[in-house]
């Protein structure tokens, strides 16, 4: 059961509006916003573009080639971010007059990640004379090179944590990368690329570009879509102008005004667009994008995302779906043999395990390694590593953290302490892959553990749920939680407002053979509210139980045209 611990919030020195509701006040303070600015969201409140490194040399790079109408190729990632970046890459440089851009995405079975001399040799076929990447590229010393040997412009857009030396690209626009003075540094990709093409449009306009080619100047706020399903997707931190791009990118959505392959996603996932928040983007249409990645090919995902017809975007949009499911079942399988694995240690308690976890096994799909990893560390509450085979004699490690321990930071301290262990490696703080020798298993596991165990405590190993306090009998209502839908965007950084209180419980049975639905009353209260836990069961508990303790989401339930408050809960014990 995981501790329950009321975030802090200073009641003073705060200038956000009178009229914001109390219970809104106290969990923006409690996020660190006392300024009414930083809940404005309009585009005109984005951090200048100018700021961010090399974005003069990039606009450089990409008007010369317009200039002499190069054979461009976008070159991405194949996960959602990388399949937005492309998406809008190739968008946007059509709009500005590009005649010949088109993309690549490494298979990741074939190819691994990022522009490697073998994914140079692909794109030769195309006869390229600019390479963009996009949410990649920061780490492909050699790629780079392969490609500037075939006397291949290369212009390097990305947001991963650099190395010791970066590429010897003709241009880099990375956020994270030494010397650069862009106050955020938590863009997504599809947020670089979005900044970088920006960028050129204004100069463009300032040289008459369009008017010379007679084509309307985009409106590049038509692409916000694909930068808010990019940026929440890739779990990037919501700071304030990661808040204003998802923000943006949700309205347009909500309007209708959105690409028809987004459009045809959260149709098939049975989303209504005027109701879309940053938690679908998130969890109904990044899973399947992601889906075609892990499965099969990216490029599925990045033809719907660039599909104009709507009848061809739904015939992708299946797909993609019908892949998310079969990713759901190997998922499932994996997570089983996983868990079991775990009971077969027989060790008295969770204390007794590694504190950093690896876990192999040579029958795991390479695909799904970093969703099983996410699985286990939220069940264990510890940095997991999860790995499957990669190639003759080789093994790929994707890894999930949790709040204390850097990821990237510690696997670069395992490689420095034991040289030639880990063969590449790459990531954030909170996600990292890497690939070691087969027979280097144990060892690395042996290190990794050794590792973590320096950084984290034993508290650190406990499940913390994060709450904004209780919830008085008379908010749990219908506006406030409405009110919470439209107060995000929340994610990453930026979390859902979880509340917590205990409840006379009405009602308790179990739905779908796995939820367990509950009709609560707050205590002194005469109204009753609906909550559902999802994968609960009371099995457990008492016969008898008159009250229980929540940790819950205030959420709106819409069923047979009626809308009303509900519970999410994220925890129930009784009482």
């Amino acid at each position: 059961m995981a501790l329950i611990k009321r975030r802090s919030h200073d009641e003073h020195s705060n200038t956000l509006p009178d009229n914001l509701h109390p219970v809104l006040r106290r969990i923006y303070m409690a996020r660190n916003v006392v300024d009414a600015a930083e809940l404005e969201h309009g585009l005109n409140r984005l951090l200048p573009y100018h700021d961010l490194k090399g974005i003069n040399e990039a606009v450089t790079l990409l008007i010369d080639a317009l200039n002499k109408n190069q054979r461009i190729l976008i070159v991405g990632d194949f996960d959602a971010d990388g399949a937005t970046s492309s998406a809008l890459a190739v968008r946007a440089l059509r709009a500005m007059g590009a005649t010949y851009v088109d993309f690549l995405v490494p298979n990741r079975f074939e190819y691994g990640y990022g522009l490697t001399p073998e994914i140079v040799n692909v794109a030769l076929k195309s006869q390229p004379e600019l390479i963009i990447t996009v949410d990649n590229g920061i780490s492909s010393l050699d790629g780079v090179t392969a490609a500037k040997s075939n006397n291949i412009q290369v212009l390097v857009t990305d947001h991963h944590l650099p190395g010791e030396q970066l590429p010897h690209a003709d241009a880099i626009v990375n956020p994270n990368q030494p010397g650069d003075e862009f106050s955020s540094k938590n863009m997504a990709g599809v947020g670089v690329i979005f900044y970088v093409m920006m960028s050129l449009r204004v100069a463009l306009r300032e040289q008459g570009w369009f008017e010379q080619q007679g084509i309307p100047e985009p409106n590049l706020a038509s692409y916000l879509d694909l930068v808010a399903l990019g940026t929440v997707a890739d779990v990037v931190p919501l700071d304030h102008n990661n808040r204003i791009l998802v923000a943006q990118g949700l309205a347009r959505i909500r309007a209708g005004e959105c690409c028809p392959g987004i459009r045809a996603i959260l149709e098939v996932a049975g989303r209504k667009l005027e109701n879309i928040s940053s938690t679908d983007m998130g969890f109904c249409v990044g899973p399947r994008l992601n889906a075609a990645g892990r499965l099969e090919d990216m490029s599925i995902g990045i033809n719907c995302l660039l599909s104009d017809d709507m009848n061809q975007a739904r015939l992708l949009a299946k797909q993609l779906d019908q892949l998310n499911h079969d990713r759901r079942n190997i998922e499932q399988d994996m997570r089983e043999q996983a868990f079991q694995f775990i009971d077969s240690l027989q060790m008295d308690d969770e204390a007794d395990l590694p504190v950093g976890m690896c876990l192999f096994n040579d029958e795991w799909h390479e695909g799904v390694i970093g969703i099983l990893a996410s699985r286990v560390k939220d069940k264990l509450h510890r940095p997991v590593i999860a790995f499957a085979p990669a190639g003759v004699g080789l093994i790929k490690g994707s890894a999930r953290s949790v709040k204390g321990l850097h990821i990237r930071d510690a696997l670069d301290s395992v490689a420095a302490k034991h040289p030639g262990l880990i063969h590449k490696f790459g990531g954030h703080a909170m996600a990292a892959g890497l690939t070691l020798n087969a027979g280097d298993y144990a060892r690395f596991a042996q290190a990794f553990d050794e590792e973590v165990a320096r950084h984290l405590t034993e508290e650190d190993l406990h499940g913390t749920i994060y709450s904004d306090g209780e919830l008085v009998g008379q908010d749990i209502n219908l506006q406030l939680a409405e009110y919470l839908k439209k107060a995000g965007p929340w994610g990453q950084g930026f979390p859902e407002p979880v509340f917590d209180g205990v409840f006379e419980l009405v009602n308790r049975r179990i739905v779908g053979e796995k939820h367990l639905k509950l009709l609560l009353r707050a205590p002194g209260e005469n109204m009753t509210v609906d909550a559902i836990a999802f994968n609960t069961v009371d099995h457990d508990w008492p016969t008898v139980v008159n009250r229980v303790q929540l940790a819950y989401r205030l959420d709106v339930n819409e069923f047979n045209k009626q809308r009303n408050a509900q519970l999410i809960v994220e925890q129930v014990e009784p009482v």
